[in-house]
């Protein structure tokens, strides 16, 4: 049975990488990879940033995704926009290092601590360790692929929910739940030893605070849902921090928006190179 990843290098939603790439029913020129590398290596490059720990592991990915598409050009069915299909693909090949790296945090352990009422985080180290470049792309590295990419894309990079589903080929719930996990894990992965247990007396059960956290700083909330959680707020000692740290990290990725968009100029030369040399054989 062929690997479910291998299909989605094949399949995309609408078509956004002009009209030379929608018109082929099957299969990609070498001439439309090479300009694809001039035209959309750059905004590649700010997600692969995202994605990996250094600057040169970024440019490996983005050659390695170029590297990916030759291989698989013949297979493009032209349903899909280029830019999709590319970004599809790098997913895919991140997901597979990662896997191999063996750092990620395990989900149900962090949602465990997240559901005790007495689990809490220090906002001020969270802030400070969500400002740091280094200690943000560390932590992000953490976080399990599907939910690091959706926070990322959602939080650092602007996009919509149905924008991620899109692109992701998931459906908009499942978009909606990785960036709320993904929020719940950058900031256990920024706390890094930080959590701090509080007593309390609280009457709103602080999971159902939590479970909301992602509605509420996106202003998704109804008034009267919106109001309880608030007053909820109001009176928890260990909510407010993890609310705080919460706010603290999603600035952090957002003021990183164009912080990363320098391109090296010998990235494209080699990546337009790698197409050229796969075209003569």
């Amino acid at each position: 049975m062929p690997d479910r990843r291998e299909e989605v290098l094949t399949t995309g939603g609408p078509s956004v990488g002009g009209p030379s790439v929608g018109e082929h029913a099957a299969g990609l020129t070498v001439e439309q990879l090479g300009r694809a590398a001039g035209e959309l290596t750059p905004d590649l490059l700010r997600f692969a940033r995202r994605l990996t720990d250094t600057a040169h592991a970024a440019d490996d990915l983005v050659q390695d995704t170029f590297a990916r598409a030759l291989q698989a050009r013949s297979s493009f069915r032209g349903d899909a926009g280029l830019h999709t299909w590319l970004h599809r693909i790098m997913w895919n090949l991140a997901i597979d290092r990662t896997r191999r790296q063996g750092r990620e945090l395990l989900v149900g352990e962090v949602e465990d601590r997240w559901r005790d009422d007495q689990y809490s985080v220090d906002p001020h180290a969270v802030i400070q360790r969500a400002g740091d470049a280094d200690d943000l792309r560390e932590a992000l590295i953490r976080l399990p692929f599907i939910y690091r990419s959706a926070v990322v894309l959602h939080d650092s990079l602007g996009w919509p929910h149905h924008e991620i589903a899109e692109r992701l080929g998931i459906s908009v719930a499942n978009a909606k739940q990785r960036v709320h996990r993904g929020r719940m894990l950058l900031t256990t992965a920024l706390a890094d030893g930080a959590e701090r247990a509080h007593r309390k007396g609280a009457g709103m059960r602080c999971w159902d605070a939590r479970e909301q956290v992602s509605d509420y700083l996106d202003g998704a909330l109804a008034a009267p849902e919106r109001a309880a959680l608030e007053a909820h707020l109001q009176t928890c000692p260990t909510c407010p921090p993890l609310y705080a740290a919460l706010v603290g990290s999603r600035s952090a990725l957002s003021a990183q928006r164009d912080a990363d968009d320098v391109l090296r100029p010998d990235l494209v030369a080699r990546v337009r190179a790698l197409v050229r040399a796969t075209g003569t054989e």
